[in-house]
């Protein structure tokens, strides 16, 4: 009978551990034979983050929220290495900002200006983001 061993990264712990029950957590697993290591091969970001990504003004595991004062509403998403987003409460990423503030939302929105980088004093917008990397100046 085949063994399945999984091991976390020590950072995939603290975070396990400091989550709380409204915490959505994915796990990605790599499939490797045993006594053969497994190379990870690199995450390329595709899509539309994948610019600011490749540029360092966005990472993987950058984390994103908004919040619509008049709705009463918030969101919060976090970035993956191939340029999609988790929004909590969500089982799959989305491939665009917007499909994932339409997610939260319900509304079709343009999610460029809705999410904010979280954790950054004045978070700028997706959108400041993307301008400052069409104005040539990425840092």
């Amino acid at each position: 009978m085949p063994t399945l061993s999984i091991n976390f990264d020590p950072a995939v712990i603290a975070h396990l551990v400091n989550a709380n029950g409204d915490d959505t957590v994915h796990v990605t697993l790599t499939l490797g034979t045993e006594g053969q290591s497994s190379t990870p091969r690199p995450v390329v970001p595709h899509g539309p983050l994948a610019d600011l990504m490749k540029a360092g003004l966005l990472k993987a595991g950058t984390e994103l929220t908004f919040h619509q004062r008049r709705a009463n509403r918030s969101g919060h998403a976090v970035v993956t290495a191939d340029g999609q987003l988790v929004v909590d409460g969500h089982a799959l990423p989305y491939p665009s900002p917007s499909k994932a503030a339409e997610a939260v939302t319900g509304n079709v929105i343009n999610g460029w200006t809705l999410w904010h980088v979280a954790n950054v004093e004045g978070g700028p917008t997706l959108d400041a983001l993307r301008r400052k990397l069409e104005a040539g100046n990425p840092e």
